[in-house]
C-alpha cells in the first residue's frame, strides 16, 4: 500500500527526472542564443539579450505553411492508397496534390522576383487567385506595395487579389 509521503516522493521525483531529461535533450542552440551579461559591476541587474532576425519571421511563416500541407498532403495520399476510394475521389486527390506541389514552384518564383525588382526578403502564399505576401522592410510605403503587387500581377494573366504585409 501506497501512503501520502511515499506517493508525494514519487511525484517529486518523476518531475525531476523528466525536467532533467528535457534538459539534457534541449538543443545547445537556444542556451547559445541567450547572452547574459552586466551593464556595471556594481549592478545587481542582469540582463538577457535576445537576438531574433528578421528572417526568423519568415522562417516560421514558412515552417508553418509547409507543416499544414505536409498534414494535407498525407490525408491526400491515405485517399490515393484506400481501397476504398472511389476512382472519382482519387482522381481529386491526385490532381489537389499536382496542384499543391505546383504551387511551391509559384511561391519561389515570386519570391525571387520580388527579391529581384524589390530587394527586400518576402514570404509568399498562394491560395487559388489570392496571394499573401509578407515583406521585410523598415520602408513601409504605399509604392513598395504597389511595386509588389504590379510584379506579381505581371506572372498572371487573369486578375488576382493581392494583400502585401510589411513587418
Amino acid at each position: 500500500m501506497i501512503n501520502k509521503e511515499h506517493l508525494w516522493f514519487l511525484t517529486l521525483f518523476s518531475l525531476i527526472l523528466v525536467l532533467s531529461v528535457y534538459y539534457i535533450t534541449m538543443p545547445n542552440d537556444l542556451l547559445l542564443s541567450k547572452e547574459v551579461f552586466n551593464n556595471d559591476e556594481d549592478s545587481s541587474q542582469d540582463k538577457v539579450n535576445l537576438e531574433i532576425e528578421e528572417s526568423d519571421v519568415l522562417v516560421s511563416l514558412r515552417l508553418d505553411l509547409n507543416e499544414q500541407r505536409q498534414n494535407e498532403m498525407k490525408d491526400l495520399q491515405k485517399v490515393l492508397t484506400n481501397t476504398e476510394s472511389s476512382t472519382d475521389e482519387k482522381n481529386d486527390a491526385y490532381e489537389k496534390i499536382n496542384y499543391i506541389n505546383s504551387v511551391y514552384g509559384v511561391e519561389e518564383k515570386l519570391e525571387k522576383k520580388i527579391k529581384e525588382c524589390c530587394n527586400i526578403d518576402s514570404f509568399v502564399e498562394v491560395d487559388n487567385n489570392e496571394i499573401n505576401v509578407v515583406g521585410l522592410s523598415n520602408n513601409h510605403s504605399v509604392n513598395l506595395a504597389n511595386k509588389i503587387m504590379r510584379a506579381i500581377q505581371e506572372e498572371y494573366k487573369e486578375k488576382v487579389y493581392v494583400t502585401v504585409n510589411f513587418k
